[in-house]
């Protein structure tokens, strides 16, 4: 049986705005108030384990430990098949530069990777989210989601962050950086993961 969240602020154990705002958006409904641990001055512990799930947990269980208050916290990525998953729990490492996070230069290495080794089209890629949910007392819940698609080359437009410019879901034409953004995280693997985090643990 999965534990129902049953407070009425939910400490989601994220400094980045974007993400802190899709939740925000997508828990409204159930009117749960959304904090950040940028909000809480909580450090961001490091994320030593090599699966999305082992760096969930260890962000949501610093983060309720911290606080008292029941944390979420996502570990997302994409993994490309025809480089054996890669990033995958590396994807954000691959933007890594001395000046700060460039993805351009991420997804430049992924099209270079893929074209060294003459990669077959279509290239499939997900993108996977993980979110973990952590009680004070140690206990978790976990949800994944997954969106398939293709990678194409050049990159095409100017919303989203991270690898979207490249990124087309299946069924669709654009890239998620084409889609505006509400309607990018209705489909997104952001979204399938709280899909079932809200069905779990709000039983909606």
């Amino acid at each position: 049986m999965t534990r129902k969240f049953d407070g009425d602020t939910l400490l989601v154990a994220t400094h980045n705005k974007g993400k802190l705002e899709e939740m925000a958006h997508l828990l409204e409904p159930f009117g749960v108030k959304v904090v950040g641990a940028g909000e809480m001055n909580l450090p961001e512990p490091e994320e030593t384990e090599d699966t999305f799930v082992g760096n969930a947990r260890i962000k949501a269980h610093a983060a309720a430990k911290a606080t008292g208050l029941p944390a979420l916290s996502d570990d997302s990525g994409i993994t490309i098949d025809a480089l054996e998953g890669a990033p995958g729990v590396y994807t954000a490492d691959w933007a890594e530069t001395p000046y700060g996070r460039d993805f351009v230069k991420a997804m430049t290495r992924a099209n270079d990777e893929l074209e060294a080794r003459k990669a077959p089209h279509p290239r499939l890629a997900q993108f996977r989210c993980t979110l973990v949910l952590a009680w004070p007392d140690g206990h978790d819940e976990v949800f994944e989601g997954v969106a398939p698609g293709h990678l194409i080359w050049p990159m095409r437009g100017a919303e989203g962050f991270g690898y979207d410019p490249m990124f087309v879901p299946d069924g669709y034409n654009q890239t998620y950086a084409e889609m505006d953004r509400w309607e990018k995280n209705k489909i997104s693997h952001r979204a399938r993961a709280v899909e079932k985090f809200v069905k779990g643990c709000f039983g909606g």
